[in-house]
Parts: structure tokens; sequence; C-alpha cells
């Protein structure tokens, strides 16, 4: 009998260090998640990390075919289409419009992406964009125009952005159409 008394007695150490442990584990791993939710904050939502992981990748693609000319732009179109193309239903069809106004109304602009949404640059440098409503979980898709825009000061404030909703009609489209031009500046040559 001592021996079956020594053998549950071992083996209740056993279960309780086992608990012990396990209890342990679990404290310090919810300790170590909170203190890490706690320090790694850094002010920036998970949409806004991924826009700037997608920045960092744009970037890259930007420094390795700026050697390659008119096949480069090629490329770039290639890759705001295939953006636009992801995209949910609604937003989809304003992108697509957008790009083929913006295309018609300054073909000197390069499509690219920025923030992995669909851009328009002159030189590098973004005139205006599209933002997808679905995917920065807005009211609206977005129009926008970067500060390298010109004629669209007027006065003291001014609009840089428009809300688009699911619908261009036609007078829609000639001001979206004037509001490039005008962003674009007037033609030299």
């Amino acid at each position: 009998m001592k021996t079956t008394e020594k053998n549950a007695a071992a083996q209740n150490t056993a279960q309780t260090a086992a608990q012990t442990a396990a209890q342990t584990t679990a404290q310090t791993a919810a300790q170590s998640a909170e203190q890490t939710a706690v320090t790694s904050y850094d002010g920036f939502t998970d949409d806004e990390r991924s826009a700037m992981k997608e920045r960092a990748k744009e970037l890259k693609q930007d420094a390795r075919r700026s050697a390659r000319g008119a096949k480069a732009k090629a490329d770039a179109e290639g890759d705001v289409l295939a953006k636009i193309a992801e995209m949910a239903d609604a937003d989809r069809v304003l992108a697509e419009r957008v790009h083929a106004l913006v295309k018609a109304n300054a073909p000197e602009l390069a499509p690219k992406l920025w923030y992995g949404m669909p851009a328009y640059a002159r030189d590098g440098k973004v005139l205006c964009f599209f933002q997808s409503a679905q995917k920065f979980k807005a009211r609206y898709a977005t129009l926008g125009f970067s500060d390298e825009a010109k004629g669209l000061d007027d006065g003291t404030m001014w609009a840089t952005s428009y809300a688009l909703t699911t619908e261009l009609t036609a007078a829609d489209e000639a001001r979206i159409g004037a509001l490039v031009k005008a962003a674009v500046g007037p033609a030299t040559g």
C-alpha cells in the first residue's frame, strides 16, 4: 500500500506542477501580448500599414523600371489596370471611368500605383489619384489632387478631393475632365 500511496502522491505532485506551469505560461503569454499591443501601437491602422507596404513595393518597382523607358510605362499602366480589376464592382466601374477620363484629358500623365491606388503623374510626381471606398472603408470613392496640380487654386481655399458617388453623369465626367486639364496646367511648347 505504501508504494501505491507514493505513486499517487507523485502523480498529484506532477499534475500540480503541470497545472502551475500551464497557468504561468498562459499568464506570461497574456502579459507579453498585452505589453506588445501597448508598445507596438504606433498610430497606424492595419489598412494604413498595408498602404505603406504597398507604397514601398511601388517605389522598388519604379526604381527597377526607371531604366527601361517606354516598356516601363506600359508595365505601370498594366499594374494600374490590374489593381482596378481587383476592386469591388462599384469602385471598379468608377476607377475605370476616371482612368479613361484622365487618359483622354491629360494623355501626358503617366498612370502608376500610389499607395496601392491608381494615380497619374508627370515627371514621376503624382498630380491626381483615385481612392476606392471599399479599401479605405469610406462612404465614397475619391478623386484627389496633390499639391503638384496647377490651376485648381481659387482664392485662399479650394477643394483638393472630390467624393464620387456610385454613378457618374455626363456633367460629372465633363467636370472631372475640366479639373484634370486644369491640374495639368496650360500646354507648353
